[in-house]
C-alpha cells in the first residue's frame, strides 16, 4: 500500500506583500542574509524572470511523479510548486505536460530539486522554472507515495507549505510568511540606496573611497 502524507492546501501571501517582493533582488537579500537560499545549482531555466509567490510542497520519490500530478489538481494561481526530490537526481519529474498543467492551474513557477526535461516546451509555454538541469529519463506514475504540503529540503533550503518564495536569475530565496514584509522593506531601502552609490560612482567616486575599503588598505600599510 503506498504511503501518501497529505496536509491542506496553506494560507496565501497577501497581495500587498508579494507586490512588495516583487521589487526585491535575492541579491540584494543575500548582503546581509545567510539562510533560506536553495542551493545555487537550482537554476532558472528561463533566464529574466522575477516571480513570488506562495509554496506548495511536493516530496516524491525516485522514478515515481504520481502525487505531483495530484498536487496540481489542487494548485491555485499564485502559488509556486517546490518538489522534493528526495535525493534522485535521475528521473525527470517536470517536462512539457506537467508544464502546460501548471501554467493552466495558474502556477507561477516551478522550482525543482532535481532535473526536469523538455525544455524546448517550457520555453515555449513561457513558464518560469528552477532546477538543476535537464534529463531525458522521466518519471512515471508508479503510486510509491510521497507527500503534500509537508516540510520539504530543496537545495538545502527547509520550505514549509505556505512560504513565500522569491525566484530570480540569481537563485531562489524562501521566507516565513510573517517575515516576507519585513525583509522586502529592508531590501527595497538598500535598493534604494545602492542606486545613489552607483549614480555616485558613474560621476567619478571610486568605490573603495566610498565602502571604506580604501581607508582599511591605507590604514594597514602605514599610509592611512
Amino acid at each position: 500500500m503506498p504511503d501518501y502524507l497529505i496536509d491542506p492546501m496553506p494560507p496565501q501571501a497577501s497581495a500587498e506583500v508579494l507586490a512588495l517582493l516583487g521589487g526585491v533582488e535575492t541579491a540584494t537579500v543575500g548582503h546581509w542574509r545567510h539562510w533560506g537560499f536553495v542551493d545555487r545549482a537550482v537554476r532558472a531555466v528561463l533566464p529574466g524572470r522575477r516571480v513570488v509567490g506562495t509554496a506548495v510542497t511536493v516530496a516524491i520519490p525516485g522514478p515515481d511523479s504520481t502525487l505531483l500530478h495530484h498536487a496540481l489538481g489542487l494548485a491555485r494561481p499564485g502559488d509556486v510548486l517546490v518538489v522534493d526530490r528526495l535525493g534522485d537526481d535521475r528521473h525527470a519529474c517536470w517536462g512539457g505536460g506537467v508544464t502546460i498543467a501548471a501554467k493552466a492551474a495558474g502556477l507561477v513557477a516551478g522550482i525543482v530539486d532535481g532535473p526536469c526535461t523538455d525544455r524546448e516546451e517550457i520555453e515555449a509555454s513561457d513558464f518560469p522554472m528552477w532546477c538543476r538541469g535537464m534529463a531525458p529519463i522521466t518519471t512515471r506514475l508508479l503510486d510509491f507515495g510521497g507527500m503534500l504540503n509537508r516540510p520539504v529540503s530543496i537545495g538545502g533550503a527547509v520550505v514549509m507549505a505556505g512560504d513565500v518564495v522569491l525566484a530570480d536569475d540569481s537563485g531562489v530565496l524562501v521566507l516565513r510568511a510573517d517575515e516576507a514584509e519585513a525583509v522586502a522593506r529592508q531590501a527595497l531601502e538598500r535598493q534604494k540606496r545602492g542606486e545613489g552609490r552607483q549614480a555616485e560612482m558613474r560621476a567619478g567616486r571610486k568605490i573603495g573611497e566610498m565602502s571604506g575599503a580604501t581607508a582599511k588598505v591605507l590604514a594597514a600599510t602605514g599610509q592611512g
